[in-house]
């Protein structure tokens, strides 16, 4: 890892050295100002129309689980439940009409990890909420949970689901009730931990022959080249152990996975996607809503990823919106630290050309 970054390094100092002024200048550009960082910083509900015509029917519940643990094992790394991967879902589920109940493990104020890097206007007009912060801030204890009053269930990731999610008695009465009652069971990032150590009555892990995605061993590894000894086990590993068809998509990119109404998804940029694909699984079409930057900056890395630079150049030019170039760039470093080069220097091309969208 260390000679990954100093090649990294050194690669952009070079780059930045022989561009000169024009790099510093494209830096500026490619980047958020901190002007609109301050901006959103400030987001309501009001100033997001999708938020603003919900259907007004009551279609019901859905139970949002997070973790309540705050460091990964013994390590002395901080974690939690991601603020995004909550966030954007539990606007899609109430925006179609449900009502979202959030549990913790130990209930009341579980840890919580902001990322500013990746939190945008849903997720600043979350933390903004009055109504949704009363629930995240004091969430059920699971134990008092009955799953009988959802029609489905979401769980939240974030690092510490590693550790308490998998051996909990009360999720897993919650996942055999729903399933066995023919109702929703959802999942993203390392939230797929509850459906670990699940078994049937039949004896039967729960996993077994069901299509899963989670975080991959090649995503948690690059980020934490250690995990296998600070986690209890890899996610996908311990899935694939208890006989789940695992399903790994492009990494970092959008990846959901349906087995029947269990859906999951493997990581942060699947979110959205996964939520509106639980609101179809409960039998309502999802109210549509603007594509975000984010969004659309993941469909252009998968086609570069699947289809080459000029096929994703053509998709640029047949496709002007918004992009996140923050997330582009991002790809391109770890395209770097990878010493690929040449794919890290056709992400930042790309970045460029996004910019001008």
């Amino acid at each position: 890892m260390l000679k990954k970054i100093l090649i990294t390094t050194i690669t952009l100092i070079l780059l930045i050295t022989a561009l000169g002024g024009y790099a510093v200048h494209w830096l500026r550009g490619a980047l958020p100002s901190k002007a609109y960082f301050t901006d959103i910083q400030g987001s309501q509900t009001i100033d997001i129309p999708y938020l603003q015509h919900p259907v007004l029917q009551n279609r019901g519940k859905i139970l949002a689980v997070v973790t309540s643990v705050d460091e990964m094992g013994t390590s002395g790394k901080k974690t939690g439940y991601e603020l995004t991967e909550l966030a954007r879902a539990y606007w899609v589920f109430q925006t179609n009409g449900f009502e979202v109940d959030i549990a913790s493990t130990k209930g009341g104020e579980p840890p919580i990890v902001l990322d500013d890097d990746d939190m945008r206007e849903y997720d600043y007009a979350f933390l903004n909420d009055p109504a949704a912060q009363a629930k995240a801030t004091n969430t059920l204890l699971i134990d008092d949970v009955n799953p009988a009053d959802y029609e489905a269930v979401y769980f939240v990731g974030g690092k510490g689901a590693m550790f308490d999610f998998p051996d909990n008695v009360a999720i897993k009465n919650i996942i055999k009730h729903l399933y066995q009652n023919d109702k929703v069971i959802s999942a993203v990032c390392h939230g797929p931990a509850a459906l670990v150590n699940v078994k049937l009555d039949n004896g039967e892990w729960f996993t077994r022959h069901k299509n899963i995605s989670a975080f991959t061993n090649e995503e948690e590894l690059f980020l934490i080249p250690d995990a296998e000894t600070v986690f209890p086990f890899l996610l996908q590993d311990k899935l694939s152990e208890q006989g789940a068809n695992f399903q790994a998509g492009l990494t970092y990119l959008e990846q959901v996975v349906h087995d029947k109404k269990l859906i999951t998804g493997q990581n942060p940029w699947s979110v959205w996607k996964l939520a509106e694909d639980v609101i179809q699984a409960l039998g309502y079409t999802p109210l549509a809503r603007t594509i975000t930057p984010e969004e659309n900056s993941v469909t252009l890395l998968a086609v570069y990823k699947n289809q080459g630079y000029q096929q994703a150049k053509l998709h640029l030019q047949n496709n002007p919106a918004d992009y996140q170039t923050l997330l582009i760039i991002m790809h391109g470093i770890i395209s770097f630290m990878k010493l690929d080069v040449i794919q890290g220097t056709n992400l930042l091309l790309l970045a460029d050309l996004a910019k001008e969208m």
